[in-house]
């Protein structure tokens, strides 16, 4: 049963860089990619960033690419992303994404991922 966790959502002010954590369980080998999406206010959820825990291959949304930092503690099972110098666009529903494979696919990164965090607000002002 895959469960995933994630933490440090909250208030920021605008230019901090926070990190956001997001702990999976559940996964019996490295063979999964974890990463995470967002959705802002009155948009479509999007793709921001994800990492594959086999290999560490990074993929990187349209719109994230400079902008958010991925990266993952394997033994911890722990994906991490930063945003950096946060914006008040960057304001939005964070969700941890999780799918088995080694690599990130397609179907993921188009949002059809098999397990889903509870999602954190991220508030930038």
């Amino acid at each position: 049963h895959v469960q995933l966790v994630e933490s440090g959502g909250g208030s920021v002010q605008a230019g901090m860089s926070p990190t956001l954590s997001c702990v999976a369980s559940g996964f019996a080998d490295s063979n999964y990619c974890l990463g995470w999406f967002r959705q802002l206010p009155g948009k479509e959820r999007e793709a921001v960033a994800a990492m594959s825990a086999s290999n560490g291959r990074t993929y990187y949304g349209a719109s994230a690419k400079g902008r958010f930092t991925i990266s993952q503690d394997t033994g911890k099972k722990t994906v991490y992303l930063r945003i950096v110098s946060a914006k008040p666009e960057d304001t939005a529903v964070y969700t941890c994404a999780a799918d088995r494979g080694s690599i990130c696919s397609t179907a993921y990164l188009s949002g059809r991922s098999a397990y889903w965090g509870q999602g954190t607000q991220v508030t930038v002002s």
